[in-house]
């Protein structure tokens, strides 16, 4: 099963990878093509409307059936996805603006109803692959493949754009989500679906199960209210084509650097979390590091510097990459085996939430307040949240990984 769990890896690497170097392309096309950052704020909205609309039933699904044919889904739809992006450049001297910017935001649209069946195929796998002892390290390998994929992809988006322009790097999107799929067909893993709780319930109930275990469990529920608010007002993702362009000045190729930072710093972050224990006193872990991104977000807001901005995202990779760490421990830990995809749809719903509504959220405000002021905002919003959540949770402040029990 250990090589299982390394194909499963490589596939998803390949997929974030390729996830990542559209993210970049498609959003320093589309403020090529509109020039108005409500227009980058509404490709993150649209990624989110199916991310967040279809996770519930995402979780249901998987756990009635092979998760390993659920991400094999997954990479399919993002396959689609890609194919959009492609043919829309190819004959983009044929279309018009509008059209190009549609193709756009399907493409992203796709995008989101892929990703909300990823998290939870992949929480309901992974713990069929590896025993619960291993599943802290598991988290933190599977994470470090994620945020490596975060540097690359990013990096390589940013460079190849500007090297080998917009229709054939997403020649190499596509190429990418083939290969991933294609690692997934070598698993040979294929387990039964789990058998349903004895308790017989309805759709309406089975659907909205994960909900409620996570809104009532003293643990989980804070913990990913404190990853939403803090994300959705700190995130800063979106508004990097303008930075890159109008503040910092460093074009496509620095675009592709910038968002590949925090990848860095996380990727950094995760190596370390596989050689350093955090478990025993994962809530003091996880406070400290939201306020360290919070901080780092206000660096970044009032940075005029490139090398100051890129040490500000790089921080705030590797803060964040402590929380997720954390976060998808205590989601793996006190889940019970046959409601693994259903609770890992309702963490999905919550980082959809922060990340994909948070690139709209980022939008609107720049519109409305400017592009710095509204990083700026977005960073205290983060810190005051930290605060708030410690007040009224002690118990996630003394959490303790080791102690939790499905």
């Amino acid at each position: 099963m250990l090589q299982d769990f390394k194909k499963l890896m490589s596939a998803r690497f390949m997929f974030t990878f390729a996830v990542q170097m559209q993210a970049v392309i498609l959003g320093w096309r589309m403020y090529e093509l509109m020039q108005d950052p409500l227009s980058l704020g509404l490709i993150g909205l649209t990624e989110a409307v199916p991310a967040i609309g279809l996770a519930l039933y995402a979780g249901y699904l998987t756990d009635r059936s092979r998760p390993l044919k659920v991400y094999r889904g997954v990479l399919f739809v993002s396959l689609l996805s890609g194919l959009v992006v492609l043919v829309s450049q190819i004959f983009h001297k044929n279309l018009s603006i509008h059209v190009q910017a549609a193709a756009l935001y399907v493409a992203s649209f796709l995008t989101g109803a892929a990703r909300a069946f990823s998290q939870p195929a992949v929480f309901a796998f992974v713990p069929r692959l590896v025993d619960r002892a291993s599943l802290p390290k598991a988290t933190a390998w599977m994470s470090t493949a994620m945020q490596t994929a975060r540097i690359a992809g990013p990096a390589a988006g940013g460079l190849l754009y500007g090297f080998i322009g917009m229709t054939n790097t997403s020649w190499l999107v596509v190429l990418f989500l083939v290969s991933g799929m294609a690692a997934l067909y070598t698993i040979k893993t294929n387990p039964e679906p789990l058998p349903a709780s004895g308790r017989h319930r309805s759709r309406k109930e089975e659907l909205l199960s994960g909900a409620k275990f996570v809104f009532t469990h003293p643990i989980l529920f804070p913990a990913l209210t404190l990853d939403m608010i803090s994300v959705l007002f700190g995130g800063v993702t979106a508004l990097l084509p303008i930075f890159a362009k109008e503040i910092l000045m460093i074009g496509p190729k620095g675009l592709g650097t910038l968002r590949a930072a925090p990848a860095v710093g996380a990727t950094i972050m995760s190596f370390m979390l596989t050689k350093f224990d955090v478990s025993r006193k994962a809530g003091p872990w996880l406070f400290t590091a939201v306020t360290g991104f919070g901080a780092c977000i206000l660096v970044f807001g009032i940075s005029t510097n490139f090398y100051l901005s890129l040490i500000a995202l790089g921080l705030s990779g590797m803060f964040d990459s402590i929380s997720m760490v954390v976060r998808s421990a205590a989601v793996q830990l006190a889940s019970p085996d046959d409601m693994r995809g259903k609770i890992s749809a309702v963490n999905s719903i919550f980082i959809g939430s922060s990340n994909e509504i948070g690139e709209f959220e980022s939008g609107l405000v720049a519109r409305l307040m400017g592009t710095v002021p509204s990083v700026i905002f977005g960073g205290v919003m983060c810190l005051l949240t930290v605060g708030v959540v410690a007040v009224v949770s002690p118990t996630l402040r003394k959490m303790d990984l080791t102690k939790i029990k499905s």
